[in-house]
Parts: structure tokens; C-alpha cells; sequence
């Protein structure tokens, strides 16, 4: 691919919008977010009771005292 685009016949020939077109070749196999494979078959094994004692609740306006009733 770099001889052919190397030589003048070719690049006099190539427009700027097919010189777009061939920057996918050169890119598709990059991926900057990394890969993550998902096995939709199994189950995270959570355990939801320290789950839900993380969690926070709703925020409440400052005039309320954190020991009122909700």
C-alpha cells in the first residue's frame, strides 16, 4: 500500500476525498477505550446487601436536619 501510495502517478490521481477514504484502512484496528468483552450468559455475583448500604439516598434540602423523619 505505501509503494503504490508512494508513487507520483498515484498520488497526482488521488483527491483529498480519497485520501480520506483510505485512512480507515489505516485506522479500524485502533481503539483507545480498550476492548471489553461481555459475557451476557453469566451473572455478576453481587451481594446486595453492602450494595444498598453504599448507596446513598436522596440528597435533602439544608434546612432539614439529617435526624428528621423522611
Amino acid at each position: 500500500m505505501q509503494q503504490v501510495l508512494a508513487d507520483p502517478k498515484w498520488a497526482d490521481t488521488l483527491t483529498d476525498a480519497d485520501r480520506r477514504a483510505l485512512s480507515p484502512l489505516f485506522w479500524t484496528h485502533v481503539n483507545p477505550y480498550g476492548r471489553f468483552e461481555l459475557d451476557m450468559n453469566s451473572r455478576l455475583e453481587l451481594d446486595l446487601a453492602t450494595t444498598a448500604k453504599v448507596v446513598p439516598g436522596p440528597r435533602r434540602p439544608e434546612s432539614e436536619s439529617a435526624t428528621a423523619p423522611a
